[in-house]
């Protein structure tokens, strides 16, 4: 299908340049580039990658084929999280204009629409980016994000562009599920709308308003199941909905995803800069109205970049670079983050560690938040942080009872783990574009298996849901009680309702979920990188006191070890 597209694609642009009579406008749209910006790696040994740099080169032999005045280039969010570069220029060289900015300004982008994880960064940050973006005639794009004080969009809701001939609206949208992700003093004055209705309101507002040609919506927003089950991702429950809407673009699933219904073509280009996303609309000058429209997928290839952009933000490279080759401290053991999904080990081991030295902290809560990285034993580098800690997550320590702990941790284990059959890890013979897998990858988001540290248990793989886990005591040995109190500490993203297991698993109400954080500490990472830069050297007996971290694993380990042996050996 997507091979299929990419011809008609091709053809049109074809098409285009020896048929003047047609009016012809080609869309490319980026998503989830997460500071994909640079195109070398930071670590010497490391490989080149997908980029600005390779979307600039594409973009670029687009615009030489078509014209300049025929392609609109969109990005539909979370530009300013999950890479070296993105945290360098956030929160360590924070003067002048953003890279972020300097970089879009220079490939030409027309319009970003706002992510969740934009808004992670922080109200000092992305009004910062805004305020940059607009003098550089760059809207950031969010009309479901309004002020609390006066219910007027705190971002710039649409822009009019006259492209390819035809007059164009493009409509903004962010992440509606956004006090799922943060907590409330990150968006502080902003309220975030479900796109249903908003979307279509907005659409109704702007055809009334100007009469464009073409209506582009552009929302980071999921794909999703087009169930209406999901506020985190509303793509097919758009696709089913909107009327007057030739493109929709959506993101923050990671997916490349093509379909058209009613008309209207949405187009979900995946993350990182594997691909752009593009569509392309034609009508006839003379033909009134009418006019066809055919989107798809390309792949980026990592070896043909934009030399000269490579060239000139070289600079801006090089102080990432130097930045996160600088030493942290040392490590005894090599750290797996694969090693995470059989049982405990030393990565966990050290988060765990990490969250529970808080004063607060009785319990914690942690997952593999890297799919399957490895820091190796010897030096330890900033860099090696984003393998540890990639996203910029602060420590919550959460007020729970002991019947929502065991709740919560059943409703993790069996997002992770199944009553053994053929396997006892929740894997499927597909792909993921998301982890790279190219057969058997976990059905459910790794990043959501969640263990505990401070308590002494065990998960029975045989036996069913809901009561697979046993505790035995806390870890210094004292009764666990299911009717007393404990203070928990988690992500961000956790105690805010992330991954539903606070909600869904432990029954905690969303509205209860604020009043029931004791403490609030900074980003995990920089707490990560202080405790190894104090103790200067990370082993095993450092990270795995079992009188600190406790202890669980999966019982009978009879059954569990040849079948988790075998899924292991499927996965990687």
């Amino acid at each position: 299908m997507r091979n299929r597209l990419i011809t008609i694609l091709l053809t049109a642009v074809l098409a285009a340049a020896c048929s003047p009579g047609e009016r012809t406008l080609h869309i490319v749209t980026t998503g989830d580039v997460h500071g994909s910006w640079f195109d070398q790696p930071y670590v010497d040994g490391g490989g080149t990658r997908t980029s600005l740099m390779s979307v600039s080169a594409w973009v670029d032999s687009l615009r030489w084929a078509v014209g300049p005045k025929n392609v609109l280039l969109l990005d539909a969010g979370d530009c300013l999280q999950g890479d070296n570069a993105a945290y360098y220029y956030n929160y360590v060289e924070q003067t002048g204009e953003h890279a972020f900015v300097q970089l879009v300004s220079h490939m030409g982008y027309d319009a970003v629409a706002v992510g969740n994880h934009d808004i992670e960064t922080g109200h000092p940050v992305y009004d910062k980016v805004d305020a940059q973006l607009a003098r550089r005639g760059i809207p950031f794009l969010a009309a479901n994000a309004v002020r609390t004080s006066d219910g007027e969009p705190y971002f710039t809701p649409y822009k009019i562009f006259r492209r390819g001939g035809f007059k164009v609206a493009v409509i903004g949208f962010t992440n509606p599920n956004m006090k799922a992700w943060l907590s409330e003093p990150i968006w502080s004055g902003i309220e975030f709308q479900s796109l249903i209705p908003c979307a279509q309101e907005w659409v109704d507002r702007v055809r009334a308003k100007e009469k464009p040609d073409v209506v582009v919506v552009l929302t980071h927003s999921g794909t999703g199941e087009g169930d209406g089950s999901s506020l985190e991702s509303q793509g097919l429950d758009l696709l089913q909905t909107l009327r007057g809407v030739d493109l929709l673009v959506c993101s923050h699933d990671h997916r490349p995803f093509v379909k058209e219904e009613n008309g209207t073509w949405l187009l979900n280009g995946g993350a990182r800069a594997g691909y752009v996303g593009h569509a392309v609309v034609q009508s006839s000058r003379e033909g009134g109205p009418s006019k066809a429209v055919t989107a798809g997928t390309v792949r980026m290839d990592k070896a043909k970049v934009d030399a000269a952009m490579e060239e000139a933000f070289r600079p801006l490279y090089e102080k990432v670079r130097s930045f996160t080759l600088q030493r942290v401290g040392n490590l005894a053991v090599e750290l797996r983050t694969r090693d995470a999904y059989a049982g405990m080990c030393d990565y966990l081991n050290l988060l765990h560690t990490v969250q529970l030295a808080v004063p607060e902290a009785q319990l914690s809560f942690a997952a593999p938040l890297t799919f399957n990285g490895t820091v190796k034993s010897g030096e330890v580098i900033y860099n090696d942080m984003f393998t540890i800690y990639p996203y910029e997550n602060q420590l919550f320590v959460v007020k729970m009872k002991g019947s929502e702990i065991v709740n919560y941790l059943e409703y993790s284990y069996d997002h992770w783990i199944q009553t053994p059959g053929s396997h006892v890890l929740r894997i499927a013979d597909s792909p993921d574009a998301r982890t790279g897998a190219a057969r058997w990858s976990f059905v459910n988001r790794s990043y959501n298996f969640d263990s505990a540290g401070g308590l002494v248990y065990t998960v029975d793989v045989t036996r069913p849901a809901g009561s697979r886990v046993k505790v035995q005591s806390l870890s210094d040995g004292s009764a666990f009680d299911p009717d007393g109190w404990y203070n928990v500490a988690m992500t961000s993203y956790r105690a805010n309702g992330g991954g539903d297991t606070i909600i869904e698993g432990a029954g905690i109400l969303r509205e209860e979920t604020e009043a029931r954080i004791v403490a609030r500490y900074p980003e995990i990472r920089e707490m990560v990188y202080q405790f190894i830069k104090e103790h200067g050297t990370i082993d095993p007996v450092l990270i795995g006191d079992r009188s600190v971290i406790g202890e669980w694993h999966f019982v009978p380990e009879k059954v569990v070890a040849p079948k988790m042996a075998a899924d292991m050996g499927l996965l990687f």
